[in-house]
């Protein structure tokens, strides 16, 4: 399977009380950040690069829980090929992960569910309505 980081974006609420979004308005209107969204965003990246060790480590955990699998985290894309590579092994597997998963819609569903035995994502699956009702995703 294809895997990157991907130039996906997902819209995410939270709640931010009136203290800290003056500070970041502050910052903004002074030229440090271009908006509210770039601050935020460069928060997340520093928190995210902080926690580098603890997010390898889980994602390490991870990949070794699933047996006959595949594990991601960030964009990954499953094309035909690489289910007919699945089908000759003649071991089906289970996909799992965190972020986007893009099936191509040209697979035929026969070949893909014979292939891949079970799909669990915490994100988005990109996938026809037919694959979309058979994995229950």
């Amino acid at each position: 399977m294809t895997t990157g980081s991907g130039n996906f974006t997902e819209k995410v609420s939270v709640n931010i009380n009136t203290s800290t979004l003056a500070a970041i308005d502050l910052l903004v209107d002074n030229g440090h950040y271009f908006n509210r969204s770039d601050f935020i965003n460069q928060a997340l990246r520093e928190a995210i690069g902080r926690n580098e060790p603890n997010i390898q480590r889980a994602a390490e955990e991870s990949g070794k829980k699933l047996q006959c699998g595949y594990w991601f985290m960030g964009v990954s894309r499953l094309t035909e090929p690489e289910v007919d590579d699945i089908l000759d092994s003649g071991k089906p597997r289970n996909i799992s992960g965190y972020g986007v998963l893009s099936i191509d819609p040209g697979i035929p569903p026969e070949k893909l569910f014979a292939a891949i035995s079970g799909i669990r994502i915490r994100g988005k699956v990109s996938c026809t309505p037919e694959v979309r009702e058979h994995y229950d995703l």
